[in-house]
């Protein structure tokens, strides 16, 4: 049985790094929409530095993790999916873990167990990798089912609970997990009911051939990510977080959501629509990207601009729409130019 592996949150900074970080730490200034830009920017530009090319990839990860929700990403292997979460992970100091999924891989492997101590004859929990800040899921979909529902509590309750005994997990907390979409023998999919509760599913792809080249000399000696400091902190995502409860979100756009979501539904190309979950998921996110361009309000550009992660890995075509070619995405934009975008809401 390949056992899980532990990420290390202890990374090698450079001097300009370091300083960022003590910057960053020492402020104890209230959260303000200026301040929520710049420490999202300052994170979006460190992790930059190791993946290049993706920014847009860096945002949505970073929107899942300050949104407390988790993140699935699906690509081939190598476009840097496990480099983005430790990328991500060493920008806010975060304590990491990993694990590799693998068919043998038990639940207790992720949530940890009770273990018996001899001297005293009592068993005591020992803590499984899923207690940290940012747990990295390396190809998911390799996981049996009976181990994929382990995940489940952590996921939605922010818990482990075992013999009765309910253990919670650190804040903030994220899972990152990954899945290839070929080498599909011996692979278990993800049931729609963990699909629903990943709250953004994002492709990183290749890099272009100017960002490659950057990713060459990037690593030409060392990789780049031995060199890469820290220039935030988990406190303060968790005063991120706490800010954008306060973004405001008016009422025409919480309908425009509310419509949208009910449209999926409705639609008979759809087998499966968006649930409730996806709707409360949409309006989180939607908060962070607004508060991430120095905004204290929502506007329906931000509901656009994440449908796409939010929504469309919650939705299932019938067969007739399978079998007439269409796709998730074709009926996602039919929906949208159905519906009045909201018009007069500012900043």
């Amino acid at each position: 049985m390949t056992p899980p592996t532990k990420g290390s949150a202890d990374k090698m900074a450079t001097p300009t790094m370091t300083r960022r970080n003590a910057k960053a730490s020492a402020s104890s200034a209230p959260m303000t929409a200026a301040a929520f830009q710049e420490a999202f920017e300052r994170i979006v530009a460190n992790a930059s530095l190791v993946i290049k090319g993706k920014e847009q990839a860096l945002r949505l990860v970073l929107t899942a993790m300050v949104a407390d929700g988790h993140c699935l990403l699906e690509d081939m292997p190598g476009t840097g999916k496990t480099m983005m979460a430790r990328a991500l992970s060493t920008s806010i100091n975060a304590r990491s873990n990993r694990i590799q999924c693998t068919p043998d891989l038990l639940p207790s492997d992720v949530t940890g167990a009770p273990v018996l101590d001899t001297r005293t004859g009592t068993f005591s929990f020992r803590e499984g990798p899923v207690f940290s800040n940012v747990l990295l899921v390396d190809e998911i979909n390799r996981a049996t089912p009976k181990t994929q529902s382990a995940l489940l509590e952590a996921m939605q309750e922010r818990n482990v609970t075992l013999d009765g005994q309910t253990h919670r997990l650190p804040t903030p907390f994220l899972i990152l997990a990954t899945q290839n979409p070929v080498e599909q023998a011996g692979t278990f999919q993800l049931p729609e009911a963990q699909l629903d509760r990943f709250l953004v599913k994002l492709s990183v792809g290749y890099p272009d051939r100017q960002a490659e080249g950057e990713l060459l000399d990037a690593n030409k000696s060392t990789e780049a990510i031995t060199r890469l400091g820290p220039v935030s902190s988990t406190e303060e995502i968790l005063a991120m977080q706490a800010f954008c409860q306060d973004v405001d979100l008016p009422e025409p756009v919480k309908m425009y959501i509310v419509d949208v979501c009910q449209a999926t539904r409705t639609d008979p190309s759809l087998l499966m629509g968006a649930s409730s979950r996806a709707s409360i998921a949409l309006v989180k996110a939607s908060r962070v990207r607004a508060a991430s361009q120095g905004r204290a309000v929502v506007l329906p550009d931000d509901v656009r601009a994440l449908l796409t992660a939010v929504i469309e890995h919650r939705l299932i075509l019938t067969p007739d729409a399978q079998l007439r070619d269409e796709t998730v995405s074709n009926v996602l934009e039919r929906i949208l130019t159905r519906i009045p975008v909201p018009l007069g809401v500012g900043g």
